[in-house]
């Protein structure tokens, strides 16, 4: 079968996944950027890492819907790796191409908007399936996977973080994706099931201790986007369902500081007769002060499920991959990402708009990361 892909954003993720692309069974991976010289780079990249001439480039603005469309032509499925604010958007334009689409997503908002266009995507005969990345995603699938492993499934609790291996001021952290999708998650509300309905919680609220062999001790808070559509699907069938971001020890304290002082939000102040953004400012500093290239980084992901009498657990430490160079983030968040879309490009998911969690068989999906090298550490307990 000739299965062309496409990957909108040749960034850090998006390189990931078109690599995942081409190693597993795309005959062409086309990767689009609005910068051609980082387009040409990534799919440089993929093919030196595959060996072989499977990915081409184009540029492309992801703001201008009529040129994705026209790029997308003959293209199976496409993976926007663009700012999530873009997204629905980009989701039309490629139903207009005839291609099924996917995203890494990461505001609910946006994704519910997506959700909507299931009469679209059914007249084009073609899957959308927003919110593939890590956490929104990965962590969802292995949410459903959790719950399949129990009986009687009650309480869902996920817990993720990507970190560096190495923690060093000013927050011991750096910047593992971007900026942008960081302050994202920061500000907001979190959407959580509890007493078996949904509801809203403050990010930065919750804030609770958290062991991990190997690593030591971390802590854990709520953060935006995380729990994704899946209040809404297990509403009524779940008494609990919640997500929080890890840390290392005092990180929470000093951005929730920052967050207090105003310096994530979005209305403009004052500045000597200038108009400044505080969050805009943030992120040029940042960019500045997080930005450390050389450190190694870390990911952690522990999705715990209760049920009736016994409690299931699947965890995952992945660490930067010295052979291919692509860090744990970019590992955790572009590979599960590729695996869905692969899945819509070779008719595995039926056509429509659907939620990640409706969407894979997550045995199917762990297996298949399993063969990336990414694998679970699984623990069943009694209660």
């Amino acid at each position: 079968m000739e299965l062309s892909m496409a990957v909108l954003g040749a960034g850090m993720q998006g390189t990931a996944s078109g690599y995942d692309f081409a190693r597993f069974g795309a005959s062409r991976v086309l990767m689009l950027d609005v910068d051609p010289a980082r387009a040409r780079a990534s799919a440089d990249r993929i093919n030196a890492l595959v060996g072989r001439a499977v990915a081409t480039h184009g540029a492309v603005d992801a703001r201008d819907g009529s040129a994705v469309t026209r790029c997308l032509a003959g293209v199976r499925c496409v993976l926007s790796g663009a700012p999530y604010r873009l997204n629905e958007g980009l989701a039309r334009a490629a139903l207009a191409a005839g291609s099924s689409f996917g995203d890494l997503g990461g505001n609910t908002d946006v994704v519910l908007r997506e959700l909507a266009l299931d009469p679209e995507a059914r007249a084009q005969g073609v899957s959308l399936v927003p919110d593939l990345g890590l956490a929104p995603g990965m962590g969802n699938t292995l949410a459903v996977y959790c719950m399949n492993q129990v009986e009687g499934p009650r309480h869902v609790h996920v817990r993720c973080g990507g970190l560096p291996q190495t923690p060093r001021p000013p927050l011991d952290y750096k910047l593992v994706f971007s900026v942008e999708g960081l302050t994202n998650e920061y500000f907001g509300e979190a959407v959580y099931l509890q007493g078996g309905r949904r509801v809203t919680v403050d990010t930065f609220d919750a804030l609770e201790k958290v062991s991990w062999e190997g690593v030591g001790e971390l802590e854990a808070f709520s953060t935006s986007g995380g729990t994704s559509t899946c209040p809404w699907t297990f509403e009524g069938k779940l008494d609990t369902y919640d997500y929080k971001t890890l840390r290392y020890p005092g990180h929470h304290a000093r951005v929730k500081l920052l967050k207090d002082l105003g310096f994530l939000d979005l209305e403009a102040v004052d500045l000597g007769g200038t108009r400044v953004v505080p969050r805009e400012l943030f992120h040029a500093l940042a960019r500045k002060h997080l930005d450390f290239p050389e450190d190694r980084d870390l990911v952690l992901l522990r999705v715990v499920c209760e049920g009736a009498r016994e409690r299931f657990t699947a965890e995952i430490l992945d660490r930067h991959d010295e052979a291919t160079g692509f860090t744990a983030m970019e590992r955790t968040t572009g590979f599960p990402a590729a695996i869905v879309c692969l899945m819509m490009a070779r008719g595995e998911v039926p056509p429509g708009a659907h939620p990640l969690e409706k969407a894979v068989d997550p045995a199917r999906f762990v297996a298949e990361l399993g063969l990336r090298g990414i694998t679970l550490r699984e623990r069943r307990e009694p209660l």
